[in-house]
This record gives C-alpha cells, sequence and structure tokens, in this order.
C-alpha cells in the first residue's frame, strides 16, 4: 500500500495516457508508476499471553472424574471460567493429571 505524501490517504491505481498512475481521491495528487511496485514485509509476532492464567493458574485447582480425550486417563484438573455472556452457562476447563492435554466443555 502506498500513502499520498500530501494527505496521506491510500492511493489508487488507475489507467493513464502513458502507463498507470498513481491517484488519490482527496487531492489532486498523481504519481506515475515507472517500475513495478512490490514489496513484501514480515511482521512480529506478539507473544500471546495463556487465556487460562498460564501453569500458575493450575496449581490449586480441585480434581475430578473425567476422561482424557488423548490418554484416556480418568483424572483431570479443572476450572470454571465465565467466557461468555452472563446469561449464558459457565465453560469447564480440563488439564489431564497424566499428559497434561488441555480440553474444553461447554
Amino acid at each position: 500500500m502506498y500513502f499520498c505524501p500530501l494527505c496521506a490517504n491510500l492511493l489508487l491505481v488507475k489507467p493513464g495516457e502513458y502507463g498507470n498512475e498513481l491517484f488519490c481521491q482527496s487531492c489532486p495528487y498523481v504519481s506515475k508508476i515507472t517500475k513495478p511496485l512490490s514489496k513484501r514485509q514480515q511482521f512480529a509476532r506478539k507473544a500471546v499471553d495463556d487465556v487460562l492464567g498460564g501453569a500458575g493458574s493450575w496449581e490449586n485447582v480441585d480434581q475430578t472424574d473425567a476422561s482424557c480425550p488423548k490418554c484416556e486417563h480418568n483424572r483431570a484438573f479443572f476450572m470454571q471460567i465465565q467466557i461468555r455472556s452472563a446469561d449464558e452457562p459457565m465453560s469447564i476447563f480440563y488439564k489431564c493429571v497424566k499428559c497434561s492435554n488441555q480440553w474444553r466443555e461447554g
């Protein structure tokens, strides 16, 4: 994307008399395209916070009988979190005691 140096709006491409041109819809700025315009830029990924609070959030939670979908172990830690609007039921998050696989119900 290229932006107008006069008003900072996005420049658009239109066919002109002698080739394609970049033009601004807000002001009279026009620029001829003399070479192919392409530029690739990789953006750094942001660090994503764990929605459930990280490893520390699982330290003091209760255990229950729940079958792990990954290893079929029958014990898991669980916690209830309200992730939707207040009039909808809470979601239950599980973490397997054996393999630490996490899954959700609700």
